[in-house]
Order: C-alpha cells, then structure tokens, then sequence
C-alpha cells in the first residue's frame, strides 16, 4: 500500500487548508485511515481517524471542531480539511493506513501499517 499525501502549504492564522491522501489500493473503503502530525522536536501526534466501512470519526481535542476527516471511496482518497488555522497547527501532516478486518478507530502510531510521505503545514500568526 503506498499513501500520497498532498495540499500543504504557507498560510495566515485562521486560514484553510485541505489535505489529500491517495491510495493505491482497490478500495480505501476496506482500510482504517488516519492523520498523524509532527512538529519539529516533537512525537507524531494523532490528529484524526475514521474508521473503514462505516463512517465513524475521532478526533484530537486540538483540532475537534475545526478539522474534518473524510474519505472519496471513487477515488481512494482520504481528506483533511482543516479551518480556523493556528500557529500551533504547523507541522508535517502524516496520512497512515491499516489494513483490518474490524471497525472503529486508531488513534495511535502503533496500530497503522503503512504511512505517507508527510506534507508540510505553515501556519504564521
């Protein structure tokens, strides 16, 4: 499985952004998906996750209410479409896959097998 992870980029605090993650797999509808950022110095950090098959979404505190995690089963591409932009937003935004039997969602690094590359995310004040 190879994720491709685009649509970051400089923006001004309050700005939006929509990241795009496209899969080379059959049917994304199969897999669990998240997003995962890292600023420089830090861990990966969950930011939103959505379940395969049904439409279940969970989301970091940081980001609740103005992120959205949604999935294109047409084009096996999971989005991130992300409002009212915070400095504290800047980071490399992960796109990350698991391939599961079971629904419900991951919010840990551990529980994907397979990552993006990372788009950068530049968020001035």
């Amino acid at each position: 499985v190879q994720l491709q992870a685009s649509g970051g980029g400089s923006v001004q605090a309050g700005d939006s952004l929509r990241l795009s993650c496209k899969a080379s797999v059959r049917n994304i509808n199969n897999y669990a998906m998240g997003w995962f950022r890292q600023a420089p110095g830090k861990e990966r950090e969950f930011v939103a996750a959505l379940s395969r098959s049904v439409y279940i979404t969970r989301y970091a505190d940081s980001v609740k209410g103005r992120f959205t995690i949604s999935r294109d089963n047409a084009k096996n591409t999971v989005y991130l479409q992300m409002n009212s932009l915070k400095s504290e937003d800047t980071a490399v935004y992960y796109c990350a896959a698991d391939q599961t039997r079971t629904t419900g969602t991951r919010a840990t690094v551990a529980e994907y097998d397979f990552w993006g590359q990372g788009t950068q995310v530049t968020v001035s004040s």
